[in-house]
This record gives C-alpha cells, sequence and structure tokens, in this order.
C-alpha cells in the first residue's frame, strides 16, 4: 500500500510538473487571419489601433478607385492617416464575407454601409510564416 501511494504520488508529481512546464503559445501563432480582418475593421470603423501596426505587413498596399482616379498608399501613410481617425466611430452598418479562401491566402470582402453610398474593402491576408498578415486593401466606392 505504501509503494502504490508513493508510486500515484510520484505521477501526480510529474503531470503537474510537465503541465506548468507547457510551452507558451508563440506571438505568432496569435496572428491568425480573423484576428487581422477584424484587427483592420476595428481600425477602419471605430478607430481601435491596438494591434494594426502588427498585422499590416511591411509591404502592404493599399489602393483605392475614386471615380476614374486610382490612389495608392503604403503602411506610413496609411498608419498616419489611422492616427488622424483614432477613436473616431463610423456611421455605417459593417458587414464581412470570404471571397476566396487556402492554406496560405484569404480575401475578404469589408463592406461599409453609410446613408447613399457603400465602401467596399477588398483585404488580402497572407500566411506569411510569421503570421497571417494583411499584404493589400483594395477599396471601391459605390
Amino acid at each position: 500500500m505504501k509503494n502504490l501511494k508513493s508510486i500515484i504520488l510520484g505521477l501526480a508529481l510529474l503531470v503537474v510538473c510537465g503541465a506548468v512546464k507547457a510551452n507558451p503559445i508563440p506571438d505568432n501563432e496569435s496572428l491568425t487571419a480573423t484576428h487581422a480582418v477584424n484587427t483592420y475593421v476595428d481600425a477602419i470603423t471605430r478607430g481601435k489601433l491596438a494591434g494594426l501596426n502588427d498585422v499590416l505587413d511591411q509591404t502592404v498596399k493599399f489602393s483605392m478607385l475614386r471615380g476614374k482616379k486610382m490612389l495608392s498608399f503604403d503602411k506610413k501613410q496609411m498608419m498616419e492617416f489611422f492616427k488622424g481617425d483614432k477613436n473616431v466611430e463610423q456611421t455605417c452598418t459593417t458587414s464581412t464575407d470570404i471571397v476566396e479562401s487556402n492554406a496560405d491566402i484569404k480575401v475578404v470582402k469589408v463592406d461599409m454601409k453609410y446613408d447613399g453610398f457603400t465602401r467596399s474593402n477588398y483585404v488580402t491576408v497572407t500566411n506569411t510564416g510569421d503570421g497571417w498578415k494583411i499584404t493589400n486593401v483594395y477599396s471601391v466606392f459605390k
């Protein structure tokens, strides 16, 4: 009986030590496609910038079609724009739809419906090996 208690105590100690020694989830594993899109939507519709810099790839390109004119912006320019709209809540209804999805890339359509027009953002999220990051945003106004 004494040996049985010692064996059970030893096994319990082994289980507890194994659980305590468990490795934390690396930061890049929290960078999922869903997290990247939700962070972008929070920034563009609510002015919430927490984590936005982390989900935007260094080479991200923002393109916007206004009438017949194409406007393009890089990450630095867009971060400055977002900082100007920090904590500004847009008066629109926002919806998201997955247009294309596979193991390496996702294209998500983010519609922002205002009174009188809709802004559609086609957000490309890519599995960069360093987590899912936004690599392209194409916006059109209808």
